[in-house]
């Protein structure tokens, strides 16, 4: 063995001791944290403390400075590490209102339904679900007409249906959904049902741990006063809670999700149409292609009657996706008069349109991709 082999050797087992203690630092660290989750629990707080959070990222970077080690990695590291944390840490929560007689889920087996289901349980209330055999033995009725809340978490197709049938609930339940569409589902709680009302929609899919960090649309529709403790318990919870009225709700979602939804659709559907060998692409792809052929991949992995009830329950988007149409073929009219400047120009006046979020995106983006670089993401081994 050569004497730099033999340095060599040394040194890796210098890292190896290392790792091992890194390792044997992040179990004690997830026990103190377990312990701590059982404290926030007991006192009612917020899994997730967004100063706490800032504050201990700050002075970590600047520990990190002063020893000459990567800022950047450090936090990059410490997120990583807290968010597995957050997980450790919420096994239970406190119950915001313990004078609840009782949760319904209707629909509470279904994907989403069940993460709800599960973090009601996690907070100690009694919780029922409801499902399409409850209806026809007559479970239905009674389990609603005694529910303190009632939560339809169905597919969109079928929500105004469902909701069309809560005429049995106390005038006292509180009755929310959580669709992705807010103004319909809205509009038929109010008409069916007297007491309060409120449209949720949690930007988050079922595969989703919790509601860590994860954000809830709330549109009240009436007697905020008496779901309040609701939205305090999502906060508990870990969410963000942004308020917004059902309109405003439906129009943002015409481009985060119906326009977003249809272009993958379309893209899709072209690569299926093109035939293109899949496994090609990926090896040759980079972090940020693989990423975005990732996201083309993983709709078409889910249920398609999903997709088809958000882009189709609203005849009002298509125009949308008409304009969208229509801009793509002035693009394609660039190209085919040869019109490089025209490209260009209209390249910077988008550029100018997005302004120093753009600017914002480039610098996150970056880490992101190192992250996906690191895992190898979708490339074969």
């Amino acid at each position: 063995m050569t004497n730099f082999s033999q340095q060599l050797n040394t040194l890796r087992e210098g890292i190896d001791e290392l790792d091992s203690q890194l390792v044997e630092l992040l179990a004690k660290r997830n026990k103190i944290t377990t312990e701590v989750g059982k404290i926030k629990a007991q006192a009612g707080m917020a899994v997730y403390v967004p100063e706490r959070e800032k504050a201990l990222i700050a002075s970590r970077r600047a520990q990190a400075e002063s020893l000459g080690v990567s800022a950047d990695l450090t936090e990059d590291l410490l997120r990583r590490v807290m968010r597995e944390s957050y997980h450790t840490q919420n096994n239970n929560y406190r119950c915001v209102n313990p004078n609840s007689d009782s949760v319904v889920v209707i629909g509470g087996a279904g994907a989403l339904g069940r993460v709800f289901v599960s973090l009601f349980e996690r907070s100690n209330y009694t919780v029922s679900v409801v499902e399409k055999d409850d209806w026809e033995s007559g479970r239905a009725h009674a389990v609603l007409s005694t529910a303190s809340l009632v939560v339809v978490a169905v597919p969109i197709n079928l929500t105004e249906m469902v909701i069309s049938k809560l005429t049995m609930l106390s005038k006292h339940c509180i009755l929310a959904d959580i669709t992705s569409i807010k103004a319909k589902p809205l509009e038929a709680m109010m008409s069916v049902h007297e007491g309060p009302v409120v449209g949720l929609h949690p930007m988050f899919g079922p595969d989703a741990p919790g509601m860590i960090k994860q954000v809830v649309v709330v549109c009240d529709g009436r007697g905020n006063e008496h779901y309040a403790w609701l939205i305090e318990q999502m906060r508990i919870w870990g969410a963000t809670i942004h308020d917004s009225t059902a309109q405003e709700h439906d129009e943002a979602m015409a481009y985060i999700q119906v326009m977003r939804h249809f272009n993958t659709f379309v893209y899709g559907q072209h690569l299926q149409g093109e035939n293109p060998d899949i496994e090609l692409l990926t090896k040759f792809s980079s972090p940020i292609y693989r990423l975005e052929l990732a996201m083309v991949g993983r709709l078409f992995a889910q249920s398609p009657q999903l997709y088809a009830d958000i882009i189709f329950n609203n005849p009002d988007n298509f125009a949308l996706l008409r304009r969208f149409h229509e801009r793509f073929g002035i693009a394609l009219s660039l190209l085919d008069k040869g019109d490089k400047k025209g490209f260009i120009d209209a390249f910077m006046k988008v550029g100018n349109w997005f302004g120093d979020y753009a600017k914002k995106c480039l610098i996150d983006s970056k880490q992101m991709l190192l992250k996906a670089d690191d895992g190898q993401l979708l490339r074969e081994k």
